[in-house]
């Protein structure tokens, strides 16, 4: 069984229809958190989850909408999540409110979450072999995770590792949308890159009124 992976969409629809308009077909989805934040679609894409019923998690933007606190995050973040909470009605805010920070799919064998599996606002990247080994794995054959907006993986004997990239807001320097397939038969991972229409996200990020830097990021995945 193929299963599709993508992680902190962060309100970009042209991303994310790009992403799934590429994916090869696969038997589940599942989202490792962040649909909503700096992008001007967090309801488009809040549904687009929905309607597919996809196992997701809640990431820290998604929680900082439904708390309605985002103390802490910088200004370009905090008019994301204020955009979200004004965008959002009741049906969308209540489906963010139901997330857990941890979900398990295919039978238990992936687990999902944003963070470090301890701390879902921890960023744990691949590039670290101290946080990103075996020993966050435990009875799952593979464990997924965001948050980093970097797109690694790591196989040992215990099972996969492995964190999909960001479909909309990269910051590995390649501006291209990521996600990933893992193969739960030959228990491998592909990871993808699918090109978008960074412009036409500009413009939205523009005309809905949210700081020009977010926009301006895209072009550089940064």
């Amino acid at each position: 069984m193929k299963v599709g992976l993508v992680s902190d969409i962060h309100g970009n629809r042209v991303a994310l229809e790009a992403v799934l308009e590429e994916m090869p077909a696969v038997g589940e989805l599942c989202c490792a958190g962040d649909v909503v934040g700096y992008n001007p679609w967090p309801a488009a894409c809040v549904d687009e989850l929905r309607e597919r019923e996809v196992p997701t998690v809640m990431g820290n933007h998604d929680a900082a909408v439904v708390e309605g606190d985002a103390s802490g995050f910088s200004r370009m973040a905090r008019a994301g999540v204020e955009h979200a909470s004004e965008q959002l009605d009741d049906d969308q805010l209540a489906w963010l409110e139901s997330l857990s920070v941890e979900r398990r799919a295919c039978d238990g064998r992936i687990k999902v979450v944003h963070g470090h599996p301890d701390d879902p606002k921890r960023y744990t990247r691949y590039t670290r072999p101290s946080e990103f080994s075996p020993r966050l794995l435990e009875e799952e054959d593979v464990l997924v995770l965001g948050h980093t907006h970097v797109q690694g993986v790591e196989q040992y004997a215990e099972g996969i590792v492995v964190n999909p990239g960001s479909v909309g807001q990269p910051r590995d320097g390649d501006p291209r949308a990521g996600y990933a397939v893992v193969d739960l038969e030959a228990m491998t991972v592909d990871t993808h890159r699918v090109a978008y229409d960074i412009e036409a996200v500009q413009a939205a990020v523009a005309d809905a009124g949210l700081p020009d830097r977010i926009g301006q990021r895209l072009a550089r995945g940064k």
